[in-house]
């Protein structure tokens, strides 16, 4: 199936998949929706992110701009990613820490993933946690707390491995 395009008011293109339920008007030029997304109208989508098929985003999520989120991945409410973030496939945010089916919260835990981090593929972000600017998560990590910026951490729980090499 091909893809189409649609114009925002500025008349600044951006790519949704003809597959894809794209509800919010809030999405940047030069960004890309792939086939089998959901995405909420109150969603906010910066420039040039890349959104892989099969992601469900919820109402109250921003993303910036440049950021790459890969295939299988939910942002549930009170998820923000900052500009240029990378993540991986399948990776997995809650926003609950005591979850019960049948019971709704006003307001969820956030999570932020500051500037220029990376979460690898399957990783689990717990409620209420915050990824340093350009920390890098291993992938299969389960991160149970906050992450310092330019850290490197993995493992179940995730933990301070070093510093990331420039």
């Amino acid at each position: 199936m091909e893809k189409f395009k649609v114009q925002n008011n500025d008349s600044d293109a951006y790519f949704i998949h003809q597959l894809a339920d794209v509800q919010t008007k809030s999405i940047g030029k030069g960004t890309r929706i792939w086939q089998f997304c959901v995405i909420l109208s109150g969603a906010r989508i910066g420039e040039n992110v890349n959104i892989c098929s099969h992601c469900f985003i919820e109402n109250d999520v921003e993303i910036g701009s440049s950021v790459t989120i890969k295939n299988g991945v939910y942002l549930f409410d009170g998820v923000t990613l900052e500009n240029n973030v990378f993540i991986g496939p399948n990776v997995t945010f809650t926003n609950d820490r005591f979850p019960r089916s049948g019971i709704h919260h006003s307001q969820y835990h956030k999570i932020i993933v500051e500037r220029g981090a990376s979460v690898g593929g399957g990783a689990v972000l717990l409620p209420g946690v915050r990824i340093g600017q350009n920390a890098m998560i291993g992938a299969g990590a389960i991160v149970t707390r906050n992450v310092p910026a330019d850290s490197v951490v993995y493992g179940d729980p995730a933990r301070l491995r070093r510093k990331v090499l420039r």
